[in-house]
């Protein structure tokens, strides 16, 4: 007990301390919500997977999608590596970096509203960021309650209050460097642990060969598959591309993930980040999910509801309750990890939004930059508190509306935004009829369906399948609506200035970075 108790306590100590280092990078907006675009590759690499893998994956997907697909959950891991970090970066960031720089936009809504001169687009943005964003943070507090639980026998209020008290000092102290630094450090002990655990939990069942064929022995239900839960593709092809779509190509259109680009340095940077972001992925995704493939060789262990059915946030944490207390100590400072860079990058993201996208001169006709600094560090800790409030009311209650919305803002956010983001940076034929029709089926399907499945007819059975769609939709819709409606005039070769080869700004910016002097003309 002691040595978990010393870790955590550690952990948190480190955290706050960051937060005071990093005041002086957060004396001005640019700074505070974006590290004054000078962040460099290893630092927002890691930002951009600790956002974007919470507790939500390593307690909750691993465990469920573990048990629905076996083995075959890893292809979620390969896809949220390749689909949602390498590609994102390669294709999103340096256009993103560049036309947001040129743009002078700090938030997604003030891309939409600059890009397509809309101050229509740029509220309805940031009221959708609002609404779908808070309950999705709420949820990242999901998963602590049984961990803390069985190492600690800690009840889940103790464990939201102590994590939101701690992400809202540093958050509010130090702003994004604060955010993004502490991603660093957490993202260190997110891979180690992953490692640690995969292979105490290998051990613990006779080693990965024997594992293996424990698992094949396991019957699939409506599957006629034998060993359907070791084979390449497991028993559910169809709905395991739903998971990896809505979990992968969700990056694309997610404001606190995009915003990444925002504040990354300009030139190799990018290509550099890519790189280490997609390693990342693949040992913390890779893992977690390759760990939950391993979930039903504790079927007789786990907790089941009352209709038979097993309750999923339960089997991550009984594959770990056997373990040495040195690794449960470091499995309980990972989700600590996971939940608090999730959480941090998520509440900067709505307060930045509310405030400058709907405050800033809507409600408040002229905030100056100390106005906006306050309002923005105050809505932060108000955001902390609904978001903790909201996970609270849940887990004391039997309100499915959180629980629903909690499922469909994923799919909702990147639903509604994907498209319009997207085709922003590439086209200049882009229209505002289109961002509209965009926002209006994103949230309108994932929403019209969580209210049919309150009646027992959901359009889509899948609330995963039916966000993975409206991903799809939104990128197709935007175009074809562009065709037939008049577009925004906008030049993009002089937004990006820098259409030139990627060795010529490579060549720049080392250039620049050394300082080299101009020669004499007389000489």
């Amino acid at each position: 007990m002691l040595i978990k108790a010393l870790m955590v306590a550690l952990f948190a100590i480190i955290a706050i301390v960051i937060g005071i280092i990093c005041r002086k990078h957060a004396n001005n907006v640019s700074g505070f919500i974006l590290g004054g675009r000078n962040v460099g590759p290893w630092l927002s690499a890691f930002a951009f997977g600790t956002s974007y893998f919470s507790a939500v994956i390593f307690v909750g997907y691993a465990g469920q999608f573990g048990w629905k697909y076996g083995l075959a959950a890893t292809w979620i891991g390969i896809g949220n590596a390749i689909l949602g970090s390498l590609l994102a970066w390669w294709i999103l960031g340096p256009r993103t970096r560049e036309m947001t720089q040129h743009l002078q936009a700090a938030t997604m809504p003030e891309f939409f509203g600059k890009r397509f001169s809309s101050t229509g687009l740029r509220i309805a943005a940031a009221a959708i960021i609002f609404v779908f964003l808070i309950p999705y943070t709420a949820s990242v507090y999901n998963g602590l309650s049984r961990l803390f639980g069985m190492a600690f026998g800690l009840p889940y209020e103790v464990c939201v209050i102590g994590m939101a008290l701690i992400t809202c000092i540093y958050v509010v102290l130090g702003g994004y460097m604060a955010t993004v630094v502490n991603d660093f450090v957490q993202g260190i002990v997110m891979l180690f642990g992953i490692v640690a655990v995969v292979a105490a939990v290998l051990a613990g069942n006779g080693g990965f060969s024997e594992a293996v064929v424990s698992l094949s022995q396991i019957p699939a239900e409506n599957s006629a598959l034998e060993g359907a839960f070791v084979s390449m593709f497991g028993p559910d092809l169809p709905n395991l591309i739903g998971v990896i779509i809505l979990t992968s190509l969700g990056t694309w259109g997610l404001p606190q993930m995009v915003q990444k680009f925002y504040a990354i340095k300009s030139g190799p940077a990018i290509k550099q980040g890519a790189i280490i972001s997609t390693l990342f992925a693949v040992v913390v995704a890779g893992g977690s999910y390759f760990l939950g493939g391993f979930g039903r060789l504790y079927g007789d262990q786990i907790a089941f509801s009352a209709n038979g059915a097993p309750v999923y946030d339960s089997i991550v944490p009984t594959m770990l309750s056997g373990l040495p207390d040195i690794l449960v100590g470091l499995v309980i400072v990972l989700v600590l990890s996971a939940s608090m860079s999730t959480l941090s990058s998520l509440v900067l993201t709505s307060s930045s939004t509310l405030t400058l996208d709907l405050l800033k001169g809507n409600v408040i006709k002229n905030m100056s930059e100390k106005s906006q600094l306050l309002w923005m560090r105050g809505l932060l800790v108000v955001f902390v508190v609904i978001s903790a409030a909201i996970a609270l009311v849940q887990y004391n209650s039997s309100i499915t509306f959180i629980a629903q919305l909690m499922s469909i803002s994923w799919g909702a956010l990147a639903g509604a935004f994907l498209g319009p983001f997207f085709w922003g940076l590439y086209s200049k034929r882009i229209s505002k009829a289109a961002v509209w029709a965009s926002f209006i089926v994103g949230v309108g399907l994932t929403t019209g369906n969580m209210i049919a499945g309150f009646f027992g007819t959901p359009l889509i059975a899948s609330p995963i399948n039916c966000g993975a769609l409206a991903m799809v939709l939104s990128m197709v819709i935007v175009p074809l609506v562009s065709l037939a409606t008049k577009p925004v005039p906008f030049d993009i070769d002089i937004a990006l200035p820098s259409r030139k080869s990627a060795t010529d700004r490579e060549i720049e910016a080392e250039m620049r970075e050394e300082q080299v002097p101009e020669m004499d003309p007389v000489a």
